[in-house]
């Protein structure tokens, strides 16, 4: 049985950490929290300890894993050079949630980066995640502590319904702050491109890199090695088909109460994401009402988001639906993304198309 070692997110025990770390350092795999989601840490630099990670996630092997680090520092055996851009990134945003893919030594496995020639490499907040790190002495690997394509982890027992018996260790922090997984820049290829948005959002990255912009298809085909984790199209999802409402508020909200209405008089039990700001419009309808806060506080809405994602599966919802949100925040594009990743459909309620 996976063992979970409590500590306190601000202070953890030493005593703790140190085992969670000797774990690593022997090849084990161990969940922690991070400011954004749980990781699922490993010896970056250990293949046969690589190789178990994807087996226990159910990871294609195309799909590569961030390296993260205690500080810019660590970075240089990982890498062929860093750049001014990559300095001036890592000077602004480190600590903190923001992954930056560069051109990768011989010493990271190909397993770690799908074959490719590149890395993405993090050095993160979370103070248990800092004292993890810094105990093991060592880069470590860590995807999202979470089955395959299902809703990332934000809490330790997210982690346990996904991973028990699978892995060796969780260090619960308890919850993480973001809430979604860290904005993915990549700077191997000439221009900087945003691969994954996140809480650095593009604003704040034009600040210090002018020049910078968001990547123009936002989905790889499956089957090819991809230049960040979350690019897939299919992901962060639930067990029941996910509906997306774009377009005008109102009009969304019409279309889910109609569809929700026409799928529970199929037999079907349904699920709405639903803002505070909805939840007059929607409460009376037969329906299971899932609460993502307020529409205003993006940030709030993202810290809840795959929980909420995770609470549809506790209810047994057959078809869950949700609108898009609509305001301008720097973690307003990484929900819109994250939806997206996880729907089985998008529907346009501004001209009734469907994707």
């Amino acid at each position: 049985m996976t063992e979970v070692l409590r500590v306190d997110s601000d202070n953890p025990d030493p005593n703790a950490i140190e085992r969670a770390a000797a774990c690593l350092r022997r090849g084990g795999l161990v969940a922690f929290p991070t400011e954004t989601v749980y990781g699922l840490g490993v010896h970056a630099l250990d293949r046969e300890a690589v190789l178990r990670l994807f087996r226990a996630k159910g990871r294609p092997a195309n799909d590569p894993l961030i390296v993260h680090v205690s500080t810019i520092d660590d970075v240089a055996p990982l890498v062929t050079e860093l750049s001014p851009d990559a300095y001036a990134l890592a000077a602004r945003f480190w600590p903190g949630p923001l992954t930056i893919v560069v051109r990768r030594s011989r010493a990271v496995p190909d397993e770690v980066t799908a074959g490719l020639g590149t890395v993405g490499i993090r050095v993160p907040s979370h103070p248990v995640a800092r004292a993890l790190i810094s105990a093991a002495g060592i880069p470590i690997a860590a995807p999202s502590a979470n089955l395959f394509s299902r809703p990332s982890p934000t809490d330790a027992t997210h982690v346990i319904a996904d991973l028990n018996d699978r892995i060796d260790m969780v260090v619960d922090g308890g919850p993480t702050e973001v809430g979604v997984e860290s904005t993915v820049v990549d700077l191997s290829q000439g221009l900087p491109v945003i691969l994954r948005p996140g809480a650095v959002g593009l604003d704040m990255l034009r600040a210090v890199l002018p020049k910078i912009d968001l990547r123009k298809s936002t989905t790889t085909q499956p089957s090819a090695a991809q230049r960040s984790p979350g690019l897939m199209s299919k992901h962060y999802a639930p067990r029941a088909p996910v509906t997306v409402y774009e377009g005008d508020a109102e009009a969304a909200l019409s279309a889910m109460a109609r569809d929700a209405l026409a799928l529970v008089g199929g037999g079907k039990r349904v699920a709405l994401l639903a803002f505070a700001e909805d939840v007059a419009r929607l409460v009376d309808l037969p329906v299971r009402l899932v609460h993502l806060g307020s529409e205003r506080d993006t940030a709030d809405v993202a810290a809840r988001l795959y929980a909420a994602l995770r609470e549809c599966d506790d209810l047994g919802a057959e078809a869950v639906l949700a609108r898009i949100v609509t305001t301008q925040h720097a973690l307003s594009a990484a929900v819109r993304d994250r939806l997206h990743r996880a729907a089985t459909r998008i529907i346009d309620v501004g001209t009734g198309g469907a994707r």
